[in-house]
């Protein structure tokens, strides 16, 4: 088997190279798009985790993917990139918070008093919708055109404004992330409880949807588009 990560490799590099890695990132609760920066040793070790056995499934699931069908957006036009982000990711963060707004308030309505939790849920889910609904504009504001019209014409003015919104929106990723770990916790993992309606069982099935897109969401802007303006 060939070794494509080590303990060294971090896991924000992994995702990049192995997209289908965010899948065994996800069953083990690592951070790869916050915290992508971080060598995956290091996080193995704080979660206490088998460290052989997950680089050992990373470098056979390298070998074994077909990496051809992969677009490889490290090297790919930058506006290719921007259009796929906004295309892909915004589109549905826009309209699944929408939907899940209702969702949310329906259950809470519903079962808030047999469920005290729920009143957290809607809280901190009220708090993510209007921190990312924010966050979209910001960057499609922004930050987008300036990246496109860098690409364009090569003005390093261009640059240096795109450049100059990169902390604040990092930030703002930080925000949405420590929410979303929050609406994890409070849902014990999103698991129901027993007799839970329709209604509340797609609300928690749309829950962790949203929470699984929007990691991708931001590794693909922290761990790389961030990072190819920076190295510009």
């Amino acid at each position: 088997m060939t070794t494509i990560f080590n303990r060294s490799t971090k896991t924000g590099e992994i995702v990049t190279k192995l997209p289908a890695a965010s899948k065994v990132f996800k069953q083990y609760k690592i951070d790869f798009c916050c915290g992508g920066d971080r060598p995956i040793g290091e996080v193995l070790q704080e979660q206490n985790l088998n460290e052989t056995e997950i680089l050992n499934t990373l470098n056979e699931l390298y070998e074994t993917s077909n990496q051809s069908d992969d677009v490889n957006w490290a090297a790919a036009p930058l506006t290719q990139l921007v259009d796929h982000i906004v295309n892909k990711y915004h589109v549905y963060t826009e309209e699944v918070l929408t939907e899940l707004n209702a969702f949310v308030t329906k259950v809470y309505r519903v079962h808030g008093n047999d469920h005290p939790h729920l009143r957290e849920v809607y809280q901190t889910f009220s708090a993510l919708k209007t921190e990312m609904s924010q966050h979209l504009i910001d960057e499609e504001r922004d930050v987008f055109p300036h990246i496109i019209a860098y690409e364009e014409t090569a003005s390093q003015n261009e640059l240096t404004k795109a450049k100059e919104e990169i902390e604040k929106l990092e930030a703002e990723h930080e925000a949405a992330g420590d929410l979303l770990k929050k609406l994890r916790e409070v849902t014990n993992d999103y698991q129901l409880p027993g007799g839970a309606c329709n209604t509340y069982r797609l609300t928690y099935l749309k829950l962790e949807e949203l929470e699984t897109m929007t990691h991708e969401h931001i590794h693909l802007e922290n761990n790389i588009l961030f990072k190819r303006l920076l190295k510009a």
